[in-house]
């Protein structure tokens, strides 16, 4: 696959407003969040409780007056330090960049598919910190394939899937998850458009480390402009 190509096809997607979670709520009721270890304020809790991140995103949603908090491509973030799974020895091998973008809102709320396509894969991954119940559609535009993840939704979303199934563009395919399903997160929607999915089935890394950062900004795409934001 032509990686320039596919960039080039999603670029026709920029600022046309598509949606990833319910199409109801506005994007003039998101709100871009910076949960990087340079945000100060992330010092005033603890970072390894869910219930606690929970309630400093309810505070934020609620002091801004808005319902979604978006942001994390390529953020680099000291919350994963709480996680074997992603700890390493030497610090160019810590797993702690953010390499999809988070949208952060209630839990049980809906989930659409950014683009028509097929089932690829789905998996309950079940790390502590992990992604918990996720879906990978696989698409075709223009004969150019690319695949987008969608990670941290309830179990019931993966209960009755069947790998190439289609999807249309805006169908609802899951329900965000909570803290005791979704890898022990407050709820939020992991979203990453991804060109070369490496053989992954149902999972694909969505934090990599200082040493591998180079390929996967080469091997995925932010979705903010996509996605109006």
């Amino acid at each position: 696959m032509n990686s320039t190509t596919t960039t080039s096809l999603l670029s026709q997607w920029t600022g046309q407003n598509l949606n990833v979670i319910d199409a109801s709520i506005p994007k003039s009721d998101y709100i871009a969040i910076d949960l990087s270890k340079a945000n100060q304020d992330l010092n005033t809790f603890d970072i390894a409780s869910s219930s606690a991140w929970e309630d400093y995103i309810a505070k934020y949603l609620k002091s801004h007056k808005k319902q979604v908090a978006f942001g994390g491509y390529l953020e680099t973030r000291n919350l994963y330090n709480r996680s074997a799974y992603f700890s390493a020895q030497a610090e160019a091998e810590q797993r702690n960049i953010h390499i999809g973008l988070d949208l952060w809102c209630p839990a049980n709320t809906a989930v659409l598919a950014c683009f028509e396509g097929v089932i690829h894969s789905f998996k309950n991954n079940t790390n502590f910190g992990d992604y918990g119940p996720t879906i990978i559609l696989e698409h075709n535009i223009n004969n150019q394939t690319f695949y987008t993840l969608y990670g941290h939704l309830n179990e019931a979303s993966i209960g009755n899937l069947k790998v190439g199934d289609t999807v249309a563009q805006g169908e609802t395919i899951a329900y965000l998850g909570e803290a005791s399903v979704n890898g022990d997160y407050a709820p939020h929607l992991h979203f990453q458009i991804i060109k070369d999915i490496q053989n992954k089935v149902g999972d694909y890394p969505g934090v990599c480390c200082l040493n591998d950062l180079e390929f996967y900004k080469s091997n995925t795409i932010n979705p903010e402009p996509i996605l109006g934001l």
